[in-house]
Parts: structure tokens; sequence; C-alpha cells
């Protein structure tokens, strides 16, 4: 889907879609619980309908309808399944964990850049712990597909916490279910420990005993989730792009979020709110622990009075696309100033964008982004690819024309 934007601001109220990282862990744990377990206001981007169908596939009951998910435990473990994560990384990197502490010999499969993205970490882990991994399937340089057999056993678990959050999540939910208590010890420092905290705190409201150490994290053992019935809340990340529109001239009330919401992304908030009352000053950032943002963040950096930066984002390199060099190419084409390094971001304010044509790179965030790049440009922008807002939000656009955004499909 190819639309043209013209530049216009926004304004208008919209209710964010429930955040995703809260939804899959929910999800996941109700899956895992002994017992039915009720979730409401999900939103049913690709992402999450593939967490859904993969914990079907594990054997867990869920009937999905409107917003709410009515979801029985798995009551009978299959002993083979396939499981689609289409391109989620979430789904990828919680499930590996999850389907060994079941004992499932399970081919995982994905789309997109799914299949390049790194599991390393948590094959090396998890090999010392009872699993047998197969890459035979998978073409050179790839990870999807994979296969495992064995069955998880508990212990002391090293993994590097800088690469992704979303390994040490994965084990966080697979540890509680086997046989007998385990650590999980981080050799680096944890890059993204919001959405750990996030794991951490579902993990509890479905009965599992999760402590924090100095090192990493404490896991007893014990074998099932207890059922647990709760609202997803809504999501920082998606707000960001609204209120990155507001810090740009446009008028959106923005409903529908907790504000004392374990989010990291929750920073945007403060980030627009900042800017707002600097009268565009330059800002400098370290994106580490809200690596979502950076594409927004990117977009408003380009109207800040002076060089901003944005620092530790090395692993936006490996996300959908290679987000850095991705906001580099687009906003450079349609006026703007931006030069990516291998760990950061460095963006020269401008007046205004010219308009023209970008690709979204098959990423949603990258054309979310450009979409509100649109508002401030001079004329209409073009944005090649736009249906990947699918994964995470997939009617973004109609929620863009509700707040009257001129939008023409190309």
């Amino acid at each position: 889907m190819d639309l043209k934007l013209t530049p216009k601001k926004l304004s208008g109220k919209v209710t964010v879609p429930s955040s995703k990282s809260v939804a899959h862990r929910m999800i996941i744990s109700a899956a895992l619980a002994d017992g039915t377990s009720t979730v409401t206001n999900l939103y049913p981007s690709v992402d999450i309908l593939a967490t859904m169908d993969c914990m079907r596939a594990l054997g867990a009951k869920i009937d999905f309808a409107g917003d709410t998910a009515v979801i029985e435990g798995i009551e009978k473990i299959p002993e083979k399944a396939v499981l689609d994560c289409h391109e989620s990384g979430s789904t990828l990197r919680f499930l590996i964990p999850v389907a060994c502490a079941l004992g499932v010999n399970a081919e995982f499969i994905g789309s997109g850049k799914l299949p390049q993205r790194p599991i390393t970490p948590l094959v090396d882990e998890l090999s010392k712990h009872g699993i047998i991994f197969d890459f035979s399937k998978a073409e050179s340089g790839c990870t999807l597909p994979c296969s495992i057999s064995g069955k998880l056993t508990a212990g002391r678990y090293e993994i590097d916490g800088g690469i992704s959050s979303q390994f040490i999540t994965g084990l966080l939910f697979a540890l509680p279910l086997v046989d007998g208590d385990s650590t999980i010890i981080l050799t680096s420092p944890l890059q993204s420990k919001p959405y750990v905290d996030i794991t951490v705190s579902v993990l509890r409201d479905f009965g599992c005993e999760v402590s924090k150490m100095e090192s990493g994290y404490a896991i007893k053992g014990c074998g099932r989730f207890k059922p647990f019935s709760g609202t997803v809340e809504g999501d920082y990340s998606q707000a960001a792009f609204f209120y990155t529109a507001n810090a740009l001239g446009s008028s959106i009330e923005i409903n529908g979020l907790n504000e004392n919401s374990a989010q990291g992304d929750k920073a945007i908030v403060e980030i627009c709110g900042n800017f707002t009352k600097s009268h565009a000053a330059p800002f400098e950032l370290d994106c580490s622990d809200i690596p979502d943002l950076v594409p927004i963040l990117t977009v408003l950096a380009s109207f800040g009075k002076g060089k901003s930066r944005i620092t530790n984002v090395a692993r936006l390199r490996i996300k959908e696309c290679d987000r850095l060099a991705a906001m580099e190419n687009c906003l450079n084409k349609i006026g703007g100033k931006v030069i990516s390094g291998a760990d950061f971001l460095e963006i020269e304010g401008v007046s205004t964008f010219k308009g023209g044509e970008v690709n979204a790179y098959n990423d949603h965030r990258i054309a979310m982004s450009m979409a509100v790049a649109a508002t401030m440009c001079e004329q209409p922008l073009k944005i090649r690819g736009a249906e990947c807002v699918s994964k995470s939000f997939p009617n973004f656009f109609d929620v863009y024309k509700s707040l009257g955004g001129e939008i023409t499909e190309l």
C-alpha cells in the first residue's frame, strides 16, 4: 500500500491501542496458567495474533472476540508443534524457552527480517540445560527455521544483558515451569530494563515468584502459573507518535494511558514536554532503555534549534530493518540533516521538510514516524509500503485521517 499524505496539522481525540508489550506477556502467562483467565482491551495487531496462534499450537485454548480473550491454560502438552512467529521478535524470543520448558519438539518459523535476527545467546545457554537445536533447514546467515528437542532443566543461566531484554524475558517465562529453582545471571548491564520490569510484574500477577538480585534474577520453580484476569493498559510507544505530532504543532487529546505505567516509553511525555517548554532546544538522549522511541525522536530532533544526539542505539540496526539507516535515508531525502553512526544518530535541526517520497522499509515504526514527518512538510509526502503498520497498529492511517490528516492511496 502506497500513500500520499498532504501536509496538515492534526487535531482531535485519540485512544491509543493497548500495549503490545503487556499483551504478549499476559497472553503467554494466561496460556501457561492452571485454569481460565480473561484478558481485555487487546488490540489485534499481527504480532499479538502471532503470539495467540503460537500458544494455541502449544495447547492453550483461546477464544478471542472484540477486544477480549478468554484463555484456558494448557492441559495437554503436544509432543510436536510448529510455531509461526511471523515477524515478531518478542514471540520468537519469549517462546523458544517456553517450548523448551514444556518439553515440546517444536519448529519455529518466521518471515520478513525475523530469520536474520539473533537468538545466539538463548541457543548457547539453553543448550547447556538439556536442549538440542537443529538449524539444518535455515539458509546461511539465518536462524530460522529452527527445531528444538529436549526438556529444560533448572539451574544457573548466564546471559548477556546488552543484546536484547527479550532473551531475559523468555527465560523468566520458562524457568517457573521447571522442577527446581533457577537464577539468571547477567554478564553485562541490562539494556531496555523497563521491558523486564513489565515481565516481572505480569509474572507476579500470575503467581510466579521472581526476585531481583544484584547480578540478575532468582526464579522459584512452581510447575504452573495461576489464573489471572486483567486489562491491558494503553501503549506509550504508540502514543509517542501523537505526542511528537503535538510537540510539532498538532493538537491531539491522547487517551487510554496509565500515568503510573512501568513502560519505559512513558518517557516520551517528558521528552516532548521538555522540547515544548524549551522552545525546541536540541537534546541529547541515551536511548538504551527506550529503543522503540528512536525513529519518532529522530523526527522530533529534526526541528530542534541546533544539533541533537541520540546514543546507545546499535541494537536498532537489527530490528525489522536497520532503523538508524532507514531514518537517516528517509529524513535526508525530504530535507532533513541526519547522520547515523555505529551507535548514535546526530540530527541537525531544520525549519521544514520539503516532502517527496520515502520507503517504509517494511517497518511499522518507520511508516508511522514518516506520517508524523508529513505534518511538517511543504509538499505532499509519499510513503511506499505503508501497510507494514499492521504489525502493531493496523488502523493507524484511519486514526490519522480521523484527526484531519489528508491521505490518498496511490
